[in-house]
């Protein structure tokens, strides 16, 4: 018996009940309600998708269900959308409409420095302390940027440096988990940028003191600054620039402590933006700042209202001037946003993915125009630089090296902190002229040069030149001069993994070889021999398959052990 299978007639319609809803998640009033309040004075823009999201999880503690939906209706954008930037960022919690969530998030940094100052013990006992507070959840976190005065947390958004189980209890009592209010920095008289203005210095002058300076990106790449401005002033406008504050690299404190520091550090910096957008012509700047740095978040709210009063006397006494606009965005935990193709896709309200290259962000970047991106530190020096004349800033330095350079050194020294030192100075006159000599019972054992991603190398390196250009015949670089210093009684296999366990979880899982080569790398060097073949194949393989730095730098810590280090990684 066959059975018959009815045919519908071409063009016929399934017949059913009506659609009295659109498809998907069903928004409540309640909801929209709530939405619409939390992000008052926030224009609906979709490239603010990120800054709404703040707003949810501020006043909430989380993002529900409920009010994302709400969200992506307020934005017009599909519910996905919304969806897959939340659950992209690490900072951001999801959860059921009814779920309760504690009040207040204790993240406690299990990144090298931290690590090597005991923050394990202080996760087992936090947890052990607060277990029966529901009110409090204690969590691990990645570097948080306070690996000089280590083990550190963050108490809902205040930093607590030096944590203990005691002062951590203290702050939740005291109920004070917000940012603090940082003292008025020193002003900024804007002196240069007048003299941009009116003409005293030209375009090109400024451009000559930049070239004579030897000024380079001090982000991590290195790249001249003035052939930066160069590329860009000859695009066609309109043209935009993204300034780097989200240093995440474990061991990299220096952008912080610059931006908060009372002797002229925020002021400083945003004159030297101005600097640079006036003589690049500049109409649109965005200053993305990780979202760790909730002080200087608040510090920076209250600069850039105070500017754009000054800016508008300037527009008023130098007619011709039109100052550019300025935006502070807020990251969201994503290590990967320090690439900047990947901050350029999280301003415009994305998922922070490395871009393919080329086209270079000089070229294409933000909303596809030429992009010109520099890290804070570079536009410190600006107002410096022409202050004192390029050749002032290219006199400094040592081994034949120019310029003066932050370093931010964490580890077994005496004295942890930033210290501005000359430009090729090595590792042993770092410690020993700045930081105080090794901690007391300490001796020198390596040394990282360039935070996680830099690699790891030996006491005996200790006299070579710390600077662009000077490390890479030892398989490492200096990039964002973080420099963390191991003793006697640290591994540099332990300190490897904890670097690889740092990319694992900050890998944005775009590219296969950085997603799963991570993952791999980690389970390979848990194992009590390493097999180095195999470790040493992924890592050739991780350098030439993935798609931006993190993925092809996150071997260098490995390559180094296997390097400077066999003794440490079996037969």
């Amino acid at each position: 018996m066959s059975t018959v299978i009815p045919i519908r007639p071409v063009g016929a319609v399934r017949r059913g009940a009506p659609r009295h809803t659109p498809k998907g998640r069903q928004t409540s009033p309640q909801a929209r309600e709530r939405v619409a309040a939390l992000c008052e004075g926030l224009a609906p823009r979709t490239d603010l998708l990120i800054e709404h999201l703040h707003r949810l999880q501020d006043a909430e503690g989380a993002l529900r269900h409920g009010h994302l939906a709400a969200l992506a209706e307020r934005l017009r954008l599909s519910q996905v959308e919304v969806f897959e930037v939340a659950s992209f960022y690490h900072h951001f919690e999801i959860v059921d409409d009814d779920a309760a969530v504690p009040a207040t998030v204790v993240r406690v940094c299990d990144s090298l420095s931290c690590s090597m100052a005991g923050s394990a013990t202080l996760m087992h006992d936090l947890q052990a302390a607060l277990a029966n507070d529901a009110s409090v959840r204690v969590q691990p976190a990645p570097c948080i940027g306070q690996c000089h005065r280590a083990p550190a947390a963050c108490v809902g958004q205040r930093q607590l440096p030096h944590a203990t189980v005691d002062a951590v209890q203290a702050l939740l009592a005291s109920g004070d988990t917000g940012p603090r209010e940082l003292p008025v920095p020193e002003a900024s008289g804007l002196h240069q940028l007048q003299r941009l203005l009116s003409g005293e210095l030209s375009a090109d002058a400024v451009l000559a003191e930049l070239k004579a300076s030897h000024l380079r990106g001090l982000g991590g790449a290195g790249f001249p600054a003035w052939r930066k401005w160069e590329t860009v002033r000859t695009q066609a406008g309109p043209r935009h620039m993204v300034v780097n504050i989200d240093e995440g690299e474990v061991g990299t404190f220096k952008d912080g402590h610059l931006l908060t520091s009372a002797q002229a550090g925020a002021p400083q910096v945003l004159e030297g933006l101005l600097i640079a957008a006036q003589v690049v012509g500049i109409e649109h700047v965005w200053l993305y700042l990780r979202d760790e740095y909730h002080d200087a978040r608040r510090l920076l709210q209250r600069e850039l209202t105070a500017l754009d009063a000054r800016l508008q006397a300037l527009a008023a006494q130098y007619p011709g001037y039109r100052p550019p606009r300025i935006e502070l965005r807020r990251g969201a935990g994503a290590y990967i946003c320090g690439e900047e193709s990947a901050l350029i896709e999280s301003v415009e309200g994305r998922r922070g993915l490395p871009r393919l290259k080329p086209p270079i962000v000089a070229f294409h970047g933000v909303f596809g125009r030429p992009t010109l991106a520099h890290n804070p530190e570079t536009l410190w020096w600006l107002p410096e630089i022409l202050a004192h004349g390029g050749a002032w800033l290219a006199s400094h330095g040592r081994a034949g090296r120019n310029g003066l350079r932050r370093f931010s050194v964490s580890g077994r020294v005496k004295r942890p902190g930033v210290y501005l030192a000359p430009a090729g100075i090595t590792l042993r006159e770092l410690v020993m002229e700045h930081a105080g000599g090794m901690a007391d019972g300490h001796t020198l054992y390596a040394f990282l040069p360039g935070g996680a991603s830099g690699g790891i190398l030996p006491a005996a390196l200790a006299d070579v030149p710390l600077d662009f250009d000077t490390l890479s015949e030892h398989g490492a670089f200096v990039g964002s001069m973080a420099v963390v210093v191991l003793g006697q009684n640290d591994r540099a296999r332990d300190a490897a993994l904890n670097l690889m366990r740092f990319f694992e979880h900050e890998s944005c899982g775009q590219c296969t070889p950085c997603r799963a080569g991570t993952t791999k790398a980690v389970q390979l060097m848990q194992a009590p021999v390493w097999d180095a073949a195999l470790l040493a194949e992924l890592s050739q393989v991780m350098r030439d398959a993935s798609i931006c730095g993190l993925g092809q730098a996150a071997p260098n810590p490995v390559d180094s052990v296997l390097r400077f280090f066999p003794h440490e990684v079996g037969a």
